[in-house]
């Protein structure tokens, strides 16, 4: 009898040193994610609620506010400039996101082949990127100038495709696409490094199985290649939409005659009358529709 109830009492105190232990372990992890969740919390999630309540006032610089309700979302729904900027963010979004996932792809399957000077030519490809911002918009503003500039020089000067000279990036209806191929040269090697990175941890026995069952060039892309990288590329996707829909420096610097959400946000709440209620509106709505998106495609596409 003392020799079972001494292995019980052992038994018992091994359970307590173990939900001890369990329970310290849970404790550290709270410990180590509790100062991101704060970070979270202050910088991020506060923001987002209370500019969803400044949204239902009307107030100006002085501070004084009056609680109108909906009033503010009703006046940016039926603003025609709102769905001239909801319009622009759309195409300037799917453009610039089929743009760079494509060529991003085109990229780095070539670049996973083997060739000479291999390496220095991935570096090469990787400029656009890690170039800053500002130097590179300077250098497209200079391409795409009326008068000296390249695009005119060769378009309209030798081509003779325009009839007259044009500011392509002064004109509202042509600024748009200027940013799109600005977007799509400056961020497509992030996509290429990242499907890069995946196309060499595919086993190369797949495509010696396939070169020996008669697969062409096609069909081992079509079994093989694509099923790898689909994660990846949709993932991609939707990074870049969320990039590009909340995009700013890039289109501001490059054209203010491009008015996607954000520089029409900007415009409005910081510029002119500075309609702060207003600004705070088109932010709310903004997010709304960025968080909807996200919610639809990883449940539909990602399926996570």
């Amino acid at each position: 009898m003392i020799r079972r109830t001494g292995t019980r009492d052992a038994e018992t105190m091994k359970r307590q040193r173990y939900l001890t232990r369990a329970q310290q372990e849970q404790h550290l992890g709270w410990a180590l994610v509790l100062p991101s969740a704060l970070i979270i919390v202050v910088l991020i999630l506060y923001p987002v609620l209370y500019n969803c309540y400044l949204s239902l006032f009307d107030f100006d610089l002085t501070g004084e506010r009056t609680f109108v309700g909906f009033s503010n979302y009703l006046q940016v729904l039926q603003d025609k400039e709102f769905l001239y900027a909801l319009g622009t963010t759309i195409l300037y979004v799917t453009c610039t996101t089929i743009g760079t996932t494509l060529l991003g792809i085109i990229v780095a399957l070539t670049l996973n082949k083997k060739f000479p000077l291999r390496g220095l030519v991935r570096s090469i490809v990787l400029l656009p990127y890690v170039a800053p911002v500002i130097s590179v918009v300077f250098a497209w503003q200079f391409v795409f100038d009326p008068v000296n500039g390249v695009f005119m020089d060769v378009f309209y000067s030798k081509l003779g495709w325009f009839s007259q000279r044009m500011n392509v990036v002064g004109d509202p209806k042509t600024a748009v696409w200027a940013a799109i191929l600005f977007s799509v040269w400056k961020n497509f090697p992030f996509t290429y490094l990242m499907v890069l990175s995946r196309l060499q941890a595919i086993d190369q026995n797949l495509y010696e199985a396939a070169e020996v069952d008669g697969a062409n060039g096609w069909q081992q892309f079509k079994a093989i290649t694509l099923p790898e990288i689909y994660f990846v590329v949709n993932a991609l996707i939707l990074l870049r939409v969320i990039w590009n829909f909340n995009k700013f420096d890039e289109v501001y610097l490059l054209s203010s005659n491009v008015k996607v959400f954000s520089v029409y946000t900007y415009l409005k709440a910081f510029t002119g009358t500075m309609d702060l209620s207003q600004g705070a509106t088109l932010a709310v709505i903004q997010f709304v529709l960025l968080i909807g998106f996200i919610l639809f495609y990883v449940k539909k596409v990602l399926k996570w």
